[in-house]
Formats: C-alpha cells, sequence, structure tokens
C-alpha cells in the first residue's frame, strides 16, 4: 500500500497502477522527505513531478504545505491512477494539482513558469543521456534556489549534469540512489 506520509493529508491512500511503474518504496520516500524537511521550505513552493507513476513524490510535497504541484505522465494506466490520487488529496487540502498526460520532453518544451522543487524518477532503464536531456530542458524552468531531486537505480551509474546545475548531495539507499541538484549560482550577482 502506497499512502502520504505525513503532512495534512496524511494517511491518504493512493492507488499505484497494475504495471509500467515503479513506486519509490516507502523507506526511500520517508528518508528523502525527512532529508527534505531539515533543508528546504516547503510553503510556497512550486513542485514539479516528471515521470510521476502514482504521484506520491509531488503529492507529499503537496500535503507538506508546497503552494502547487504539477505531475507529468503520460502511460495511460498512471494517468487513470494520478487523477484519482489528487483527487483524493485534494479531499484533504486546497492546493491546486495540475496533470500533464504527455510525455516529460514535450511537456518541458512547452511549459512556462518557475519551480522550486523537481522530482525526476524515470523508468530505470531510461538511460543517463536521456536524464541529461531532461536537465537541459528542465533548467531555464527552475527558481534561483531550486532542488532536484532525481532518483536512479544504482547500477545506472552517474549521468552527467548540464551546465548550470551543481549535485549538491547524493544518497543511496539499498538499490536506489538519490541525486539532488541544484542551481549553480551566478557569479556576477
Amino acid at each position: 500500500m502506497t499512502r502520504i506520509i505525513a503532512g495534512a493529508a496524511a494517511m491518504t491512500r493512493l492507488r499505484v497502477p497494475a504495471r509500467g511503474t515503479r513506486p519509490t518504496s516507502d523507506k526511500v520516500r520517508e528518508a528523502l522527505f525527512s532529508g527534505l524537511e531539515a533543508s528546504f521550505e516547503f510553503e510556497d513552493a512550486r513542485v514539479l513531478d516528471l515521470y510521476a507513476g502514482s504521484g506520491a513524490l509531488g503529492l507529499e510535497a503537496l500535503s507538506r504545505g508546497a503552494e502547487s504541484l504539477v505531475v507529468v505522465e503520460r502511460s495511460r494506466q498512471a494517468v487513470e491512477a494520478l487523477r484519482a490520487n489528487i483527487a483524493a488529496v485534494q479531499q484533504r487540502i486546497n492546493a491546486p494539482a495540475r496533470m500533464a498526460a504527455e510525455s516529460v520532453q514535450h511537456f518541458l518544451r512547452a511549459a512556462a513558469g518557475e519551480f522550486d522543487l523537481v522530482f525526476i524518477d524515470p523508468p530505470y532503464e531510461l538511460d543517463n543521456a536521456a536524464v541529461t536531456d531532461d536537465l537541459e530542458l528542465l533548467l531555464p524552468l527552475l527558481s534561483p534556489d531550486a532542488l532536484v531531486v532525481v532518483e536512479r537505480d544504482a547500477r545506472s551509474g552517474e549521468f552527467t549534469l548540464p551546465a548550470g546545475l551543481t549535485l549538491w548531495r547524493q544518497r543511496s539507499y539499498g538499490e536506489t540512489v538519490l541525486f539532488f541538484v541544484e542551481v549553480q549560482p551566478n557569479e556576477n550577482n
């Protein structure tokens, strides 16, 4: 059972697509959000959840006080689960959540606005070059203090960060590795 861990929508059960996604384990989500709470302010954060699957990561941030959420997922089964999960969480909190049922690359090429917290949890079989491409497309959409969390399989190796982004920290949880990426400070300011 996947559920919201904490915040205004705590204990809300989330639907998980029968196949085609790999939900982040409760253990990893708990560690991720525990670490984020120590260094990130959820209140007023604009959150983007790419390769959202069930939406558990983005919805957890919304439950913890984020201002808004956009989830991006193209799998038909996942989109159905996402609609139900957004509705379930919005029964408990009044914060906007929007779903884009399209590919991540298509969304990023057309998107506008700024995001403060971004989750990228692609299928593990997606190669590192595609992750780097996603980060390059994402960069113009990030606020100056944005944090990007990339989840990968430990066997995937490291991806290349495009210019303008820097690795803040990296944490391993069994077969899962979380990369915390920040916008590189502009040295002209």
